[in-house]
């Protein structure tokens, strides 16, 4: 019975360290959903590399946007749809979540 209740301790804390380091993950990026202005973010102009990390990539056709030319990606960032090119991150399109 002692091995019992300590196999089943065990078992506990392993599933609650993992569920710490989802929950880590899960902090890494933004709300997305959440609007912030940025002005600056137009066509020709570059995204900093912190924002095009934070930013979800997204599938094109289940938010109804253009497919992306080779090289770009569509990326989810503040309440906006962001393409931008995947090298060096200058934006062509962008699109506020309505």
């Amino acid at each position: 019975m002692k091995k019992l209740h300590t196999v089943l301790a065990l078992a506990i804390f392993a599933t609650s360290l993992m569920g710490g380091v989802a929950h880590a993950q899960d902090q890494d990026h933004h709300d997305n959903h959440t609007f912030v202005e940025h002005k600056d973010w137009k066509k020709g102009t570059r995204l900093n590399h912190d924002d095009w990390i934070r930013g979800l990539t997204i599938d094109y056709r289940q938010y109804h946007l253009t497919a992306p030319p080779k090289g770009y990606e569509w990326r989810m960032l503040d309440g906006y749809y962001v393409l931008a090119n995947i090298s060096t991150f200058q934006i062509r399109t962008v699109v506020r979540i309505q």
